[in-house]
């Protein structure tokens, strides 16, 4: 992996149009500022290197290093990652009543019992407001609460992990997507960002096809709706086809296609659909919302996991193996779509020039056949 500086961050992500405003950059110096959904370099920065190449996850990540850092395995190029356990949740006893949830509130009684618990004092999340998600730090469970809900947008979630160590908390947890997890373990990894000590206590991952640029979304929700009078977003299960806003006036609905067309140029190559890097992983189930998915990845986070159903914070149930399988060939199918892409680009193990991932040639052979035998 080769750390570069600043100017060749702008080189190698943003004039690639690879950025997915994760914040990984943001919040480390005066340099890189994120508004409205993109990340910009106010000020020339002459470092050779810097945190703001080492920390992105658009260039020079090495899936085997973060996955033997993070979670202490290989990387194989699995469909969903490494897992020790997968079932089904939403929350208990202990959660009724706190709240309303989007889907199963899994994440909500997760992190409710970590502070609760004491295993964590500070929260790297994403709030909303109106339209626009923003990153923000919570100290406590009404700052969850007030953070519970689904934002289909590109957020600079990373910059509130920067900023909670600023503050000098030692124990935090982040919840984010594919692409802002892995900013977090390449900066858990690699020697420019890495710490006195390794501050994440917690690293909750969210499921993820793709995110939305904000500005784009904005242009096109403007056109229907007031913006400052959004609620809510969802993504209804097939067939119904539309992107749905839930405002104070009512649900305002745009075709699925258009928004599509908001997708950032980083999330086609991105190869993960489940948040592989973490200790849990979190999605809405497919076909009964109600409940979340839950991928328990390491002995942290399914211990966790057991405490939480334990005193009511989670009630959990098998799936079926339908249900395994239908995840497991969404996330197959994501990870080819992902690296035929990159591989298109030239982004894919480049040996002349910066890569966006670096992945074992056998594993990439191995993710195109797979994907090859599915189609058959």
């Amino acid at each position: 992996m080769q750390i570069r500086g600043g100017k060749a961050l702008l080189s190698d992500v943003q004039e690639k149009g690879l950025c997915v405003n994760c914040g990984g950059c943001v919040g480390l110096c005066p340099y890189f500022r994120s508004h409205r959904g993109r990340v910009s370099m106010l000020f020339d920065c002459t470092l050779d290197e810097g945190r703001c190449h080492a920390h992105c996850p658009k260039v020079e990540v090495d899936m085997d290093a973060v996955s033997r850092s993070i979670l202490g395995v290989p990387y194989t190029g699995d469909p969903a990652g490494s897992i020790r356990r997968i079932v089904k949740a939403r929350a208990g006893e202990n959660m009724a009543g706190r709240a309303p949830y989007q889907n199963g509130g899994a994440v909500s009684s997760l992190l409710a019992l970590a502070f609760e618990s004491g295993l964590i004092d500070a929260a790297a999340l994403t709030e909303r407001k109106g339209l626009i998600p923003h990153p923000c730090v919570v100290t406590d469970v009404d700052g969850v609460l007030a953070c519970a809900s689904s934002k289909y947008m590109a957020s600079p979630t990373v910059s509130a992990v920067h900023e909670a160590m600023a503050m000098g908390f030692q124990r935090i947890a982040m919840v984010g997507t594919p692409c802002q997890v892995t900013s977090v373990g390449q900066m858990r990894s690699n020697a420019l960002g890495r710490y006195d000590s390794d501050p994440m206590a917690l690293t909750i991952g969210l499921f993820c096809t793709w995110a939305l640029d904000t500005r784009d979304l904005a242009a096109m929700a403007r056109e229907v709706l007031d913006l400052a009078t959004v609620t809510g977003m969802d993504v209804p299960p097939p067939p119904a086809s539309v992107f749905s806003f839930k405002t104070t006036n009512g649900t305002v609905n745009l075709p699925l296609e258009t928004v599509r067309d908001a997708i950032p140029g980083g999330c086609r190559i991105c190869p993960d659909m489940t948040a592989e890097f973490t200790d849990l992983s979190v999605g809405a189930m497919e076909g009964d919302t109600s409940w979340n998915t839950v991928i328990c990845r390491t002995e942290a986070g399914e211990a966790l996991f057991d405490e939480a159903v334990s005193k009511g914070y989670l009630e959990s149930a098998p799936l079926t193996a339908e249900q395994v399988e239908g995840l497991l060939n969404a996330s197959a199918a994501k990870k080819s779509r992902a690296l035929t892409k990159a591989l298109e680009d030239g982004v894919l193990n480049n040996g002349e020039g910066s890569s966006a991932i670096r992945m074992d040639s056998a594993v990439v052979e191995q993710v195109m056949f797979q994907a090859q035998e599915e189609e058959r």
